[in-house]
């Protein structure tokens, strides 16, 4: 499909509510398929090292 113009592509042909909401929406999947793990991971080191710290206080 070929547009005439920069306004004509963001128009999508009348269909750019559905299809710029499908982009964000998969957008944001996508990022958060990224973020979260990156959140976990923190989390786990964390409580990793309060776990070992209170190990050596009990020795």
């Amino acid at each position: 499909m070929s547009f005439d113009s920069f306004s004509d592509f963001l128009a999508m042909g009348g269909h750019a509510l559905y299809v710029w909401s499908c982009f964000a929406l998969g957008l944001i999947v996508l990022l958060g398929n990224v973020v979260a793990p990156m959140i976990e991971r923190k989390k786990i080191i964390a409580e990793q090292l309060r776990r070992i710290r209170r190990e050596e206080a009990q020795s």
